[in-house]
């Protein structure tokens, strides 16, 4: 995997193949996915994307399916 720049951020793992919108889309779903979601099975919970579509309950251990990056728009 690449060396990951300041100002294109998740993006630089693939290099420069990609104009700035591309890159901006991308490094938004990125980060918003990379972040702890609220857990749909407690209140206080946080849930982990394990990957697209699956996630799992950091307190109670549940894996579930829900939405590929995130399960909330914020």
């Amino acid at each position: 995997m690449g060396a990951k720049k300041k100002k294109i951020k998740a993006f630089g793992k693939f290099g420069s193949r990609a104009g700035v919108r591309v890159r901006n889309r991308f490094n938004a779903v990125e980060s918003l996915q990379r972040k702890f979601q609220p857990s749909p099975f407690h209140p206080n919970a946080r849930a982990k994307r394990i990957a697209a579509g699956i996630w799992k309950c950091m307190k109670t251990g549940r894996v579930f399916a829900g939405h590929a990056y995130y399960l909330r728009k914020e």
